[in-house]
């Protein structure tokens, strides 16, 4: 049993790892310890005996330190046995047994929307979103749950023309002023919907899955058989509330905000 003295060492250090994680590039020891509250010295400890563990890179020249092959590696393991899927299975079970309607878990690949897990009802229904297919990131409401929460600059990198959009149905955004339209109204609202916009006859609601950071993982959506109007106004606040009970309960058991 190691010492109790060593588990504050031991959470100081993690909440280094957890800030390096988050930042665009490599952090300067000064501006690590002002944003995590740490006295100087002990950040200067912290990030040397990262360093010679391999899981901080300290970059001389630049005086600043960055994430290392240690953690890189850690990341991968934690990919390789695909943990979000065995996560997300039962919660995707719970929810079709709440709306009896088919139940998917999907990722942002690129500007694509990649679906990892199909969980259907007792008598289900063919839909084009099985698991491996890819779609365009702002047809789907998965995709679009995910968009929203990505900054603005992300969005614009992702489509930066016309041409980046990719036309299914003759719905859904056709350029980038579109998008970021219905995406600032989608995160207001709470959740994304889409009416026929991937395939004729079929709607769903989608909810984002949070990190630790507030970052999109992944999304929940509930897709179901519906006919659109010429409207096509609806957003199915019932269905999106237990879509985004399950969006906020993966996302709790991945260590974000349990917020639905």
């Amino acid at each position: 049993m190691g010492r109790s003295s060593d588990v504050p060492a031991l959470r100081r250090g993690l909440a280094v790892l957890r800030l390096l994680a988050t930042k665009a590039g490599p952090v300067t020891a000064t501006a690590a310890a002002r944003e995590l509250g740490l006295p100087r010295s002990t950040t200067y400890h912290l990030l040397s005996e990262l360093a010679d563990a391999g899981f901080v890179t300290h970059l001389p020249e630049e005086r600043r330190y960055g994430l290392g092959l240690a953690a890189f590696e850690l990341g991968s393991a934690y990919l390789r046995h695909d943990p979000l899927e065995r996560l997300a299975k039962p919660v995707l079970r719970r929810l079709i047994g709440r709306t009896g309607q088919t139940a998917h878990l999907g990722v942002l690949h690129g500007r694509e929307t990649l679906y990892l897990i199909r969980e259907q009802p007792a008598n289900p229904y063919l839909t084009v979103t099985d698991v491996g297919v890819r779609l365009p990131a702002q047809l789907p409401a998965s995709g679009r749950a995910m968009l929203a929460h990505l900054p603005a600059a992300q969005v614009r990198a992702l489509f930066p023309s016309r041409d980046s959009f990719v036309d299914r149905t003759g719905r859904g955004p056709a350029n980038l002023p579109q998008l970021r339209r219905v995406l600032a109204e989608e995160r207001r609202r709470g959740w994304a919907v889409e009416d026929g916009h991937v395939t004729p006859g079929f709607a769903s609601v989608a909810a984002p899955v949070l990190d630790h950071t507030g970052r999109p993982v992944a999304a929940i959506s509930t897709t179901f058989p519906h006919r659109c109007d010429p409207e096509c106004s609806e957003t199915w606040p019932d269905l999106a509330r237990h879509t985004r009970g399950a969006a906020a309960e993966l996302s709790a058991r991945i260590g974000g905000p349990a917020t639905a």
